[in-house]
């Protein structure tokens, strides 16, 4: 049956993600959470990323701001701003290998996911690059999310997903559980590993699939 990687995105919330983190241990479901800079350099933020780790799971930048995605920010700092500044917080809570999720803009992928600078910073810097092939919209439908995030997996039974959620939505994470019921009586494993599809950088090394994630180098003048 499927495999599947859990992620969760855009947090750490100080009410959701707590309760995520309950659901996860009854149903021993490891995660790669994508944590936002903004988010911890709030009061709190550090400490809650720590029991994220504590409780066993990974943690990534998923950038600062959340704003613009680098392949279109015009900012001369972006990759400072956005990678850099979530990472000098990170480091405080987390000493394991440093992952890195773009900002897509509603799941999207194409070349506005990153800018060259993004790229060679992601390469001297010893990052992977951590992109996802399931995104059942949970902003969207705060319940219909789990039926179409079951259906990807059913589709294919040697499928090797990683699904991106939201664990900063209260309304659609009290559907979590449902959905890892679905997952356990289906026969589908929950899985740590990530598809190397969904990795165009991995540990700094660029793949031969990257060009496509990756904005043109902006004109000279």
């Amino acid at each position: 049956m499927a495999r599947v990687c859990l992620s969760f995105d855009n947090g750490p919330d100080p009410e959701v993600t707590p309760r995520v983190l309950d659901i996860l241990d009854r149903h021993g479901a490891p995660a790669l959470f994508f944590v936002l800079g903004h988010k911890l350099a709030m009061p709190g933020g550090l400490a809650l990323a720590g029991h994220i780790r504590d409780a066993g799971h990974r943690l990534g930048n998923h950038s600062y701001s959340h704003e613009i995605p680098l392949g279109r920010d015009p900012r001369p700092d972006a990759v400072a701003q956005e990678i850099a500044r979530t990472e000098a917080l990170l480091d405080a809570v987390w000493d394991g290998p440093r992952w890195f999720r773009p900002f897509g803009g509603g799941g999207v992928l194409g070349p506005h996911l990153l800018s060259p600078s993004s790229v060679d910073y992601m390469q001297s810097h010893r990052y992977t690059c951590v992109l996802w092939n399931c995104v059942p919209g949970d902003w969207r439908d705060a319940e219909g999310w789990v039926a179409r995030a079951l259906g990807d997996a059913d589709a294919d039974p040697e499928a090797h997903l990683l699904v991106v959620l939201h664990d900063f939505l209260a309304e659609p994470m009290t559907h979590l559980d449902t959905f890892l019921q679905g997952l356990a009586e289906r026969g589908h494993t929950l899985s740590e590993d990530l598809p190397p599809a969904c990795l165009p950088i991995i540990d700094g090394r660029v793949g031969p699939d990257m060009t496509p994630y990756v904005s043109a180098p902006p004109t000279p003048e």
